[in-house]
């Protein structure tokens, strides 16, 4: 299929990208990398007037490590972030959660900011964004404002970013303390969307036992889920916590839905053993911090 028509818009800066949304809003969209709008845009799933290209702001095409966060620009791409070892070396939990983001080959083209800003419900990095208590930077004509992740996401492929707005960067707060966090899903065949994906990072106190453990999940409500769990687990030495009932509690607070891929509770489920062993790795990850 082909997208219906539209006018083209190549700005060179991102002050030139902001007065074009204004000027077309609220009939524009932005194109980033391409790898979620461009089949949207085939299907006719979206059908904007105007599309406004940002692929020659090369300024927002950056990955940067300012002690406790890390933030990333609207034109770095998975890759990038992937590979950075700066990033890697202050919060392995974004390599390890980007190596389950599609292929290599959309890695290479997808941004990480653009498809936070796409807001998929499946979407691993929303879900991540959203359990270290990141931020999103929107900037347009009227100014720039920055909006924390768990009032970003409004719904499926929704949020709170106006029509005039570009999001200009991400940031990923390092989590504090001895901490770890592990990645893990499911899903048919690897690349695909996830069935069920969770992310979870676990604090321990001085004596190794669990202060803190929080859950985030993809493909198990429209927006991203962030729970607490530490209730099922505090106060327990790391290697001898009760992950499984951890899962329990996690799975008890979720309500996915039926779909053509799985029923709901068959994701439940998943999101009971995910939780438990992501959980248990992250600890051990936290003793050895």
């Amino acid at each position: 299929m082909k997208p219906a028509g539209f006018a083209y818009h190549r700005p060179a800066t991102v002050d030139d990208a902001v007065a074009v949304l204004a000027e077309v809003s609220p009939a524009g969209k932005v194109l980033a990398g391409g790898q979620s709008l461009v089949p949207l845009l085939n299907m006719r799933l979206a059908a904007p007037e105007h599309l406004v290209d940002i692929n020659r702001l090369t300024e927002l095409a950056y990955v940067r490590v300012d002690g406790d966060e890390v933030t990333v620009g609207a034109l770095a791409r998975h890759a990038d972030v992937e590979h950075d070892d700066a990033a890697y070396a202050v919060l392995p939990l974004l390599r390890d959660t980007l190596e389950h983001v599609a292929h290599p080959t959309i890695r290479n083209r997808g941004t990480t900011v653009g498809s936070i800003a796409h807001a998929d419900p499946a979407g691993e990095l929303t879900a991540v964004l959203t359990l270290l208590g990141g931020t999103a930077t929107l900037r347009s004509m009227r100014g720039e404002r920055t909006v924390a992740a768990a009032d970003f996401f409004t719904g499926p492929l929704t949020t709170c970013a106006d029509a005039d707005e570009l999001v200009t960067s991400v940031t990923f707060p390092v989590p504090e303390g001895r901490t770890g966090a592990v990645w893990t899903e499911v899903a048919r065949r690897h690349g695909d969307y996830a069935v069920c994906g969770t992310g979870v990072v676990v604090t321990l106190d001085d004596d190794l036992r669990v202060a803190g453990a929080r859950s985030a999940y993809v493909s198990m409500g429209p927006e991203p889920a962030v729970l607490d769990l530490t209730d099922a687990v505090a106060g327990a030495m790391y290697d001898d916590a009760d992950w499984a009932a951890a899962g329990r509690l996690a799975a008890g607070r979720l309500e996915p839905d039926d779909d053509i891929h799985a029923t709901a509770a068959y994701r439940s489920h998943l999101a009971e053993v995910l939780t438990a062993r992501a959980a248990g790795d992250a600890a051990r990850r936290a003793a050895v911090a």
